[in-house]
Formats: structure tokens, sequence, C-alpha cells
């Protein structure tokens, strides 16, 4: 269905090809999960199957890409509309109408299909995706797996033959991406439909594929998934679990990681768990540095935030939990000073946020959105960092210098629409940090992030909690809150449902607890290091 020969790409002034030698086959009815880190080709990849690169994107395409039996060379993206399906990350920036029904119908209507067909095609959707009882319901309402379903749904209404799909679960809650994910799977074993799919938390997604694509450096290579994870330079929680453990073949899902393990649960049974973090701040004062008291604030009317009670300490690492709509990013915009709360109370190292003046708030509380580019605006990654060490009044070279931390090997003449979306995060993470605010606000930080780049944003949350800031972190990530998290705060419907040590919150819930914790329940513990730690001690 989709064949590369000897496919190279190079863009204009890159000092590499971002592809280069690549021969890849995906047969039809199959679901190719590619992986990689950041920044390794995997959207020049998935741009090639549909012609975007080079039609669009520009650069020089060398070798052929063919896709059920149509060359891209020859075939622009709307040549290829009729065969491959595109879902971006972010369903909403493609939707064009008001309603469900309305988003189904679309598609058929810019190919002129007839009334009756596009009514039959629409019902065919909503049965498909179980979207029925939604049908008339307004797209910005939605959940967030919903909107995904919707995306999924005016791509599929067309009848292509391939699906090509870029981080469709980075921004959903764990169960909705359950969701989305069970019905891609349903399409593929239902319908034959070929699915390329790039995602960097695999731990979601491994156990569904077919076959693994692992783009490194702009070479690629694919194996079956278990093959392939032997040697791949990204890998989910229950496969390093296996590589520790010896065990063969290497888990791709948390059953098979749960079977294998009977005897690590045995050997580890009279061992109480303890969690590897860096040692909490020394500092005699541990008075909240942010606090909201019974906050509400509404947006049109509605309350959004019900009596919220929080308290963000000095040297501590709070993960904000909930699913999509839950109000997570509404609380972290009320602690930056961008909403203004209808009632209660917030402080930020004793300022009103939405009171104080820009220059000194940036000091006291920084925020890093869902979107990073909202915080981008120069030609080249080079002055992006200049000009926030110079607004900032910080040494030069300060907000480089973090970039390289987070995201080793950027090129300082790319322009940051260039970047991919991990790094374009670590780049706006990069802006904000420089100022090393006392309270750091994250909205969900690992969006785009591959496990490298997750890690080293660990690290560096890591130090700044030890060195005495607050962070709050709005996250569906629940490896990264397992990894990092002190604290861990559940919100549902605009009010705490949950909070505690995060070994308590998160172990206990079926939702929101990491791999690990499933593998190793009822003992409560959350991450490889943890049991690595153990298994040393005990040894």
């Amino acid at each position: 269905m989709i064949t590369f020969e000897r496919v190279s790409v190079r863009y204009p002034d890159a000092p590499r090809p971002a592809l280069s030698g690549v021969d890849l086959e995906i047969s039809e009815g199959e679901l190719a999960l590619v992986v990689g880190p950041t920044g390794s080709g995997k959207s020049t990849l998935l741009g090639c199957v549909n012609g975007l690169v080079p039609h669009f994107t520009g650069g020089v395409l060398g070798g052929r890409v063919v896709v059920d039996g149509r060359d891209t060379r020859t075939h622009r993206p709307r040549d290829l509309a009729d065969v491959v399906g595109v879902v971006r990350q972010d369903p909403t920036s493609g939707f064009v109408t008001d309603t469900v029904e309305e988003e189904l119908a679309y598609s058929l209507e810019m190919l002129g299909a007839d009334g009756a067909s596009m009514r039959r095609r629409v019902e065919e959707m909503l049965d498909l995706l179980g979207l029925v009882d939604v049908r008339s319901r307004t797209l910005r309402t939605l959940s967030g797996g919903q909107q995904q379903r919707v995306a999924i749904g005016s791509v599929l209404v067309a009848n292509p033959r391939v699906l090509v799909l870029d981080e469709p679960t980075s921004a959903l809650d764990p169960v909705a991406a359950e969701e989305v994910l069970g019905t891609l799977t349903r399409l593929v074993h239902d319908l034959g439909l070929t699915v390329l799919l790039a995602e960097h938390r695999l731990e979601r997604v491994v156990q569904y594929a077919d076959r693994v694509v692992v783009v490194e450096d702009g070479a690629v290579r694919d194996d079956l998934p278990a093959e392939a994870m032997r040697t791949s330079p990204v890998t989910p929680p229950v496969v390093d679990l296996g590589r520790l453990a010896g065990w063969s073949p290497l888990p791709l899902s948390v059953r098979d990681a749960r079977r294998a393990a009977a005897g690590l649960r045995g050997r580890l049974a009279g061992v109480a768990p303890r969690r590897v973090l860096p040692a909490p701040v020394t500092s005699p004062d541990r008075s909240p540095l942010a606090t909201t008291e019974r906050l509400v604030v509404r947006r049109g009317g509605v309350p959004v935030l019900r009596g919220v009670d929080l308290a963000l300490a000095p040297g501590t690492v709070t993960a904000l939990m909930g699913r999509n709509g839950a109000g997570k990013s509404t609380l972290l915009a009320a602690l930056a000073g961008q909403v203004r709360p209808a009632s209660g109370r917030v402080r930020v190292d004793g300022l009103r946020p939405d009171g104080t003046p820009l220059e000194r708030l940036v000091r006291t509380v920084g925020l890093v959105p869902q979107d990073p580019t909202v915080l981008l605006y120069a030609e080249t990654v080079a002055q992006e960092c200049s000009t926030a060490d110079a607004d900032l009044a910080v040494p030069a070279g300060t907000t480089r210098d973090l970039l390289e931390h987070l995201a080793p090997g950027i090129d300082d003449a790319t322009h940051p629409r260039d970047l991919s979306e991990g790094q374009r995060l670590a780049l706006a993470l990069s802006v904000v940090l420089a100022a090393a605010p006392k309270v750091l606000l994250l909205d969900e930080p690992t969006r785009g992030l591959d496990y490298g780049s997750k890690g080293r944003l660990v690290t560096h949350v890591r130090e700044l909690a030890a060195s005495g800031h607050a962070v709050l972190m709005a996250t569906h990530d629940v490896e990264l809150a397992a990894e990092v998290a002190d604290e861990v705060v559940v919100l549902a419907d605009g009010e705490v449902v949950a909070g505690g040590p995060a070994a308590d919150v998160l172990a206990a819930s079926p939702a929101f607890a990491p791999q690990i914790a499933k593998v190793m329940h009822p003992a409560p513990w959350l991450t490889v290091q943890d049991l690595q730690a153990a298994l040393e001690t005990a040894s």
C-alpha cells in the first residue's frame, strides 16, 4: 500500500538530510507505529505519504514514494486526497463547521457528493465512531476524545485507504486516549484500513501496532514490535522493566508484563516501596508560595472552577490531573493572573496575580501554555533566545543554555515554525525558565516530547524544586507524574476530588495509574527506577 524506495529529503540550508536512504513497505490493513526522538524525521516521513513533502514544505525529494500505485512526485496532495487522510495533532485546528454532523458532511460537500450518499456516509460514520449521541452537539463542547473521533470521522467519511495520524493522543486524558486507539484498531481490523501513526507515548499504543518504524537521525528501520523495542532509542516503561528483568520476549502491554512479573512481585513482597527522587528542599520555611482559597472562576457565566483550595509549597512538584475539560488550564491561568476570579482568593508569593505588573509577575510566576507558539515570535532560534535574555535582564546565553539542556542540537538559524512540536515546546520552556520564576506552571509540558527530552525536563524540574521553587504541572501524562511529582491533585468538573502524595493517589486510581503501578499492584511502585533501586538494595 505504501512504498518508500531509497527516499531522501533535504530542506534548504539544513545541515543534514531530514531523511536518508529510506526503504520501507507498509502493507494494506497494517497499523504501523512510527517512533523516534524529537526532531528525528518522523513528521517528514508522514508528510511524504500524502505529498506535503515536498509539494508544500519545499526541499528536495530523492527516491520514490508510492501510495496505492500513485507516485507522490507526480501527484500533489489534492491528487492523493481520496487515498490518504491526515489527522493532525490538534483536532480542533482542522474544524471548519459548528456541529458534529456538519463537520462530517463537510468533506463530502467538497467532493461533490449527492445528498443521498452524503446522508448515508454521515450515518455510517456516526455509528462506526460512536458519535450518534453527540451528532447535534457543537464541537467546542465535546471532550478531547470525542473531538479526536470527529476529526478521524471527517477524514474517513471520504473513504481513504490510508490514514496518517500525528500524535493523536498527546492532548488526551488516559480514558479518551483508549477510546481513540480502540477506534483505530477496529478500523484496521474490520475495514482493512492502513494506518501510519506517530506517537511519543508508546505506553499507550505499542501493543496495538502490527509493525514499528524506528526513525533515528533520518535513517529508518522497521520490525515487529517486540523486536523493534529491543534496539529502539525510545521505549515505554513495561519494555524498560522487561530489559531490567531480562524477560524474553519483551512485554508490550501491562497484561504481558504482569504475567511475567509474578516472581518479581514475590521477591519484593516484603520491601516497602520508596521513590527515587532528589532530596526535598531543606529550607525551614515551608509556607506555601502559591495558594487558592475557595476559588471560583466563570467563563461565559458558567462555573469552570468551583471552590478550589490549593497550596503549593517551595521545593515541591505537584501534578494536576483530570479529564479533558476538568478545569486544569483554567486553574493555571488563574494562578498566572490571566483570568479574574469570580470569588475566592489567589495569592502567589504574597501577590495577587491579576493585579501585579507584568515585569514583576514574570519573576514570580511563569506559565508555559499548551500551545508554545504563542510565546515565540522571532525569526530564528538565536533571536528568540537573545531577545528573552534581554527582556528578562539575565546573562547572555542563559536561554540558549537551557534550550541545549532540554533539546540538544537545534541550529541557531532555524525558524521556530520549522522546529518539531517537541523542539518548539523546549524553546518556549527555555524562554520562561530563563526568569527562574518562584512558581512554575506547566500546561501539558510533555506534549510532543520523546522520552529523552522528557527525562531532561524531569531533571530540570526536580532541580528547580530542590532549589526552592514550586512547580505545578497540568498533565495527562501519568508516567511523567510518576517520575517527577511529590503531590498529585485530581480535578473533576472544576472541583478537587483527590489529592495527596503521588504514590497514594496514582496507585489507587485505575485511570491515572502508571504502567509499573499496574504491573506491581497491589504494592504502590511507580517507576522502573524505583524497582531497580529496590532490587539493588535487596541483592
